[in-house]
This record gives structure tokens, sequence and C-alpha cells, in this order.
């Protein structure tokens, strides 16, 4: 979250291990002698005045067409949803409304044609040509609202009301340039502490302080209130790094990065800079608080209709094993969710009802399904199982899984016990997927990654969705998701 305001530097407990005291006393930017203005000003955040200005522009032509007032205040809202994208809205270290015109009037633009295109099919022509004159007035009063909040953001960083604290990771050439830029240009907002770093650069030692290691950053960042973490150059290993900076106090931190061989990268593509130093924000894991909300919201939304939908396609499979099979159609099975808990994941049966289902006599020649990865022998799998699986439609039943809260529609697939202790010793980050819910389908199904597949592929796919998740990164999966099922790629 971007602070129009800088939190209290004042040293925290066991900030001294770190910081000399003569680091611990950065300048107050919002003395109270600069008045009333500068007080509320310095407890703002950026989302508190630059969301609420661009929704009441969109809202403002409600008032003099009240008859439209809905249209307008659906308007506002998708388009702060969409740019926002779930999260949270971040303002840019270089702040410019010219830079962020074309994306602005893309979202502007796209809101205006999906609510005239509903409002078509309700309304006649007439009411839906009245909607786009006065949507193309907010659109106008929307880039005239960021006008006046983008000077007032630059005007407050200018002051150093706007000041987020920084932790600089490495200590090279490139940290001490950045160090220096920042400090000579309040316009970035941004107010170094300190810098960790592990090998023996000390480029920027005169102008910051070192305050450890990258296995310090955790404790650094509680210590000094840094919500700004800033990698540049130097002795840092990738797999260190990443580790240090997913910590629970650091993962809660903007994360900016200076690309490798950033003297060959240009704006194009790039989301911000320094001076003429390009910067990467990397999006943090972001499936906690309200977006997890929103992602809930979503689930028991699209989950709820999909069950009423589905609800006689999985009646007919039910009945349908049971005639092949016996007792017995639904199959239970322990599986690992968020952050290791146990859960009952249910499925239609594919294979040949278990014996110990029936008569409460396991036979231990069949295998345990716990730690059988795959049916080795295949006259278990009945032709129907095999269509079932073939059409995924033996996963269907686990939409009550989503509504109980177990899973979400879209996420990590879930593993038994057994398998996620072998594979998280043995694969890169296996255990990072249970950071998330684990879901009914997920970015490495809809790639190709299902059945006898590679278990560090699924990995990889795992981890970039949950490290770039959004809503419309769900719809997309979801979407890709009824084509698999429709052309049959399952097992």
């Amino acid at each position: 979250m971007t602070p129009l305001s800088s939190p209290d530097l004042s040293p925290k407990p066991g900030a001294q291990r770190f910081l000399p005291e003569a680091r611990t006393r950065p300048v107050d930017p919002a003395p109270e002698r600069d008045g009333l203005v500068r007080s509320v000003l310095y407890r703002l955040r950026a989302w508190m005045l630059v969301l609420p200005v661009d929704a009441v522009m969109l809202m403002a032509p409600g008032l003099w067409a009240p008859q439209q007032f809905k249209a307008h205040m659906t308007m506002g809202l998708l388009f702060v949803l969409l740019v926002t994208r779930g999260g949270r809205y971040r303002a840019r270290l270089h702040l410019s409304v010219l830079d962020e015109l074309p994306g602005l009037l893309t979202w502007l633009l796209t809101c205006a044609a999906l609510v005239a295109t509903v409002s078509a099919l309700r309304h006649d022509t007439e009411a839906v040509a009245t909607f786009l004159d006065n949507a193309a007035i907010a659109v106008c009063l929307v880039v005239a609202g960021r006008l006046a909040t983008t000077w007032l953001i630059n005007w407050s960083r200018r002051r150093r009301l706007s000041v987020h604290p920084t932790v600089v990771i490495g200590g090279g050439p490139l940290a001490a340039e950045l160090v220096r830029i920042v400090g000579r240009y309040p316009r970035y907002g941004l107010s170094v502490v300190g810098y960790v770093e592990d090998g023996t650069h000390d480029n920027a030692a005169g102008l910051a302080e070192r305050l450890g290691g990258t296995a310090d950053l955790d404790a650094v960042v509680r210590a000094t209130g840094a919500n700004v973490l800033l990698v540049a150059d130097g002795d840092l290993p990738e797999r260190t790094l990443l580790e240090a900076v997913r910590t629970p106090a650091s993962s809660r931190c903007d994360l900016l990065i200076v690309p490798r061989l950033h003297h060959f990268a240009t704006q194009t593509g790039m989301t911000d800079h320094i001076g003429s130093i390009p910067i990467m924000r990397i999006q943090q894991p972001s499936l906690t608080g309200p977006a997890r909300l929103l992602k809930r919201g979503f689930d028991l939304v699209v989950g709820g209709l999909a069950l009423v939908v589905v609800a006689p396609v999985i009646l007919v499979c039910a009945l349908a094993v049971r005639i092949d099979g016996g007792p017995g159609v639904i199959f239970r099975q322990t599986r690992v969710g968020r952050d290791g808990e146990l859960f009952e994941l249910v499925k239609l049966r594919t294979i040949r009802a278990d014996p110990a289902a029936v008569t409460g006599v396991v036979d231990r020649s069949a295998g345990d399904p716990a730690t059988e990865w795959s049916v080795s022998d295949p006259s278990r799998v009945s032709p129907l199982g095999r269509l079932l699986r073939r059409l995924s439609l033996d996963e269907l039943p686990q939409i009550w899984n989503v509504l109980r809260g177990d899973m979400t529609l879209v996420g990590p697939r879930p593993e038994r016990p057994y398998f996620v202790e072998q594979f998280s010793a043995r694969y890169d980050r296996y255990g990072y997927r249970h950071r998330v819910q684990v879901g009914l389908t997920g970015l490495a199904q809809v790639s190709g990654l299902r059945g006898d597949t590679s278990i560090a592929d699924r990995a990889r796919h795992d981890n970039y969705y949950i490290e770039n998740w959004s809503l419309w990164l769900d719809m997309k999966i979801i979407i890709r998701t009824f084509f698999e099922v429709f052309l049959a790629r399952g097992r």
C-alpha cells in the first residue's frame, strides 16, 4: 500500500542492533508547526485520495442524469476494480499523468463499453447514446481529477510529507547511485534508511548505513519500519535473495528491483524508473486481506451457480458409477491445503470399489491409495472411470469443497500428505505452493501438466500463478479449463 505520508521512523525495540543512534533520528517530515493541512496529508495514503476521486468523477454524471446513476456507479466500481486488479493501488515513483494516460483511457473505455453493452440489452438506443455522452464527460473528469491528485502527491513528496522508508539490498556502485539520486530528488517519495549486503561492496557506505546482511533483512525491516525494498547490485545469490524478501516482515513491503543489464533496458514495457535507471515493481503474493475476500466472494458466486448447473450431470455420473461398480460412489481422500492443513477431498470413484468400503477388510495387494502415485494395474480402472477422467467429470463434486472453504476454484491442485513431503524435499519451492488455498483447476493443469507430468514444472507454474494473481487471471484459467474439458484433454 503506497502511503502519501511517512510512517513513524522513530527507533523500534531492538533497532540499535542494526542502526547507530545518529541513523535512527531522521528529520521529522511533518512537524506540527506546518499546520492542520500538512497534519492531515501526513496521515493520508495514496489510495485514500486517488481511488475515491476517480470514483466520484465517474459517478458525477448521475447528478444531472439521475435515471442513469446506477449505470455510472457500476462503471465507477468496475473501473476501481480493474485499475487495482483486485489488489492494492500503488502510486508510481515517477508520477506523470501523461505516462498513465494510455492505460487510464484503456480501462475507462473498457468499462464504458461493458456498461453500454449491458445497457443496450435492457434499454433503447436513445438511453445508450445518452449514457455514452455522459461517459465521455466522466472520462474527462477522471483525467482532470488525476491531474489534481498527481499534483497533490508530488507537492507532498517535495515537502517530505510523503516519505517511504526504504532498505536497499546490495552495496555496489549501482546501489550508491540510487541512494544519491533518491536523496537528491524527493519527488520519488523514498527515504533510504540503510542497505544490506552479504559481500564486500562498500560503495554505498558513504551515503547510507550498512545494516547487516540479507539474513538480517527481516529484523531490519521491523526495526526501521521500512515499507519499500529496493534491490540493486551486490554479492547476492538469487535463491538467498528470494528467500530474504519472502519472509513475513519483508513480504509486506513494496519490492522494487533494478533489472540486470539495465543499460540495455528502455522505457518500453518498464513500469517505473529512478532517474535514468529502470525499475521493475515486483508484485508480492497478494492473496491476503481484501484480495482473499474478493477471491472468496468470487468462489461463492461462481461456485454456487456452477453447482446448480452441473448438479444433474453429477447425479447422472454418480448413477452410472453405482450401476457400473456397485456401492461407494463418492471417493474421499485426505489432501494438503493452505498452510499445510489437511482436509477431505471428494470426487467420483473412477477405479473399482475398494473392498474395504464394502467388507471392512483392506486388500493389501491392491496398493495404498495414500502412497500410490498412479494406478499401476489398468484393470482396476473401469471403462467408465477412464471416460470420467478424460472429461474431468470425476472432479465435479469438488465444487462442494470450494463452497465449504477447503478449496478455491483456481489454485494449485491439492496433493496427498505422503507426496507433499516427498516432493517438498526433492523439488525446488514445491512447498511454496501451500501459501494459498488449493484449487479445483490451476495454471499448471490448463498448461498441459496433468497426470504423470513433471512435478518441477507444476511447482513453477503454481508459484508463478501465486505471485502474479489477479481476478482476471482466475477468469482466464477458468475459460481455458472449459476448453480443456470440451476437447477432452484430461487423463
